[in-house]
């Protein structure tokens, strides 16, 4: 009987070896559980998932090579430099680590600098409900949250640089179903490169600035719905948008510009790097209200957007305030048999679907319109930031689901008042000569300002 408790025993010690020869351990000694993975290309992109459970892991990243040139200007303008530029590198590494749980980290590494993107921590376990944390886009206006990937132009609408909010650190909740999609979120100042974190820490350190609702610092508040009539069809879409988002200022600006308020853009590209449209640091900034109403659509190939976005600028110990604002609208074909796509978790629009093997072409068409002028009795002061129009053509062509070009013209009309900061030239003086200084310009035409045309190229590839 001893032999056979003695033999059971041995036998029960080495199977026990044998399983725990089978236990993996992490870098920390922790006992880990493991799955075998299946990597495949899912058009074009490197994706590695369970196929026991929910746990994905995929690359997307991009590479967009422009080129520019810039003509017509009048002889008293300050020089525009053509080049090519990398608009954009990005890397970025997403996760579905459970069902419920989502992860994703995005960096730009263009022009040879680090600048954080997106990094967001997502859970999705209630029902039409999403609730994200991290440094992501607010959600407030659909060409900002559009992927550059798929926007119809080089660049967004010169409205859009100037006044929409882009990435900042915060928590967002956002609910859809097919009719209505809702989005409010909180947010902080931006978490981008190193010049806002240094600002950042800055503030915080020498000043003790930071978050306060009390003295309406720091923060922002941004809160969207989308109602969506076509919602049944699978050929069209309508999406029409309202959004509002009260803003203060925040720990990501220079110690020195604390409490001011500045809107500023470039005449839609990014090798121009001149700002003609620049309201300045606007002194004893309280808050402002930022709202926008947005409309657009599909049909088969065919797909439209526009929208208005408006600024209402308050000051501290006044009733007084600064209004900016513009408006743009733009309408895409797709001439070989392609069919546009609306992405209805995003509430914006994504990648087409192309009409041949060879591809697809995009012929597209946009106007658009930026004014941070307020001359109006009204208003705190008078501002004289400038104001711009921009007429543009393009033709996008598809290429496969990784590689897309674009090629754009567009002409620029800006007025007296857009001088940059009173660093541009807008005219000729009594002398004849260049002056920034739009009180001199002496225009026997009535002309006055930088009207130029631009033909811009792109080389796009993801994967």
């Amino acid at each position: 009987m001893r032999k056979i408790l003695f033999s059971l025993a041995a036998l029960l010690l080495c199977l026990t070896a044998a399983q725990a020869q089978n236990v993996k351990y992490n870098q920390y000694g922790v006992a880990v559980e493991s799955d075998v993975l299946d990597a495949e290309s899912q058009d074009g992109f490197l994706v590695i998932e369970s196929p026991k459970s929910d746990y994905k892991i995929w690359f997307d990243n991009r590479v967009q090579f422009d080129a520019g040139a810039f003509f017509g200007a009048p002889a008293y303008a300050d020089p525009i430099g053509s080049g090519v530029s990398i608009r954009r590198a990005r890397f970025a590494i997403k996760a579905q680590v459970d069902k419920n749980w989502y992860g994703e980290f995005d960096m730009d590494l263009a022009d040879g600098l680090v600048e954080l993107k997106d990094a967001i921590v997502r859970y999705t376990g209630i029902p039409n409900l999403e609730l994200q944390v991290g440094n992501f886009k607010e959600n407030f206006s659909i060409q900002r949250n559009s992927s550059s990937r798929y926007l119809m132009f080089l660049e967004r609408p010169m409205v859009c640089s100037a006044l929409a909010p882009s990435r900042h650190l915060g928590f967002n909740a956002k609910y859809d179903n097919p009719w209505i999609w809702a989005s409010f979120g909180i947010f902080a100042q931006e978490g981008a490169g190193a010049e806002e974190i240094t600002n950042v820490q800055d503030n915080n350190k020498d000043f003790g600035r930071g978050i306060s609702i009390m003295n309406k610092t720091g923060f922002s508040v941004t809160n969207k719905i989308v109602f969506r009539p076509l919602c049944k069809l699978d050929n069209a879409s309508l999406h029409i948008g309202l959004a509002h988002s009260f803003r203060t200022t925040k720990g990501s600006q220079a110690t020195g510009e604390w409490g001011t308020y500045r809107a500023s853009a470039r005449n839609s590209t990014s090798i121009n790097r001149k700002k003609y449209l620049d309201t300045n640091n606007l002194k004893d900034y309280d808050f402002n209200h930022l709202w926008t109403v947005e409309i657009a659509g599909h049909w088969e190939g065919l797909r439209f957007e526009a929208a208005y976005i408006g600024d209402n600028v308050h000051y501290k110990d006044t009733k007084l305030v600064n209004n900016f604002g513009g408006w743009y609208a733009q309408a895409g074909y797709l001439l070989f048999g392609g069919k546009q796509r609306y992405d209805a978790k995003g509430a914006k629009y994504t990648r087409a679907l192309r009409g041949q093997k060879w591809g697809d072409l995009e012929l597209c068409a946009r106007y658009e319109y930026c004014n941070l002028n307020d001359f109006s009795e009204n208003a705190k002061a008078k501002i004289y930031g400038g104001c711009a129009e921009a007429y543009t053509v393009g033709l996008n062509y598809w290429v496969t689901n990784n590689v897309r070009m674009q090629l754009n013209y567009q002409y620029n009309n800006n007025d007296r008042y857009a001088n940059g900061k009173d660093k541009l030239n807008v005219g000729l003086d009594a002398a004849g000569n260049p002056v920034k200084d739009y009180t001199k310009v002496v225009a026997p035409s009535g002309k006055a300002g930088v009207d130029y045309s631009m033909i811009a190229l792109r080389f796009e590839v993801d994967f």
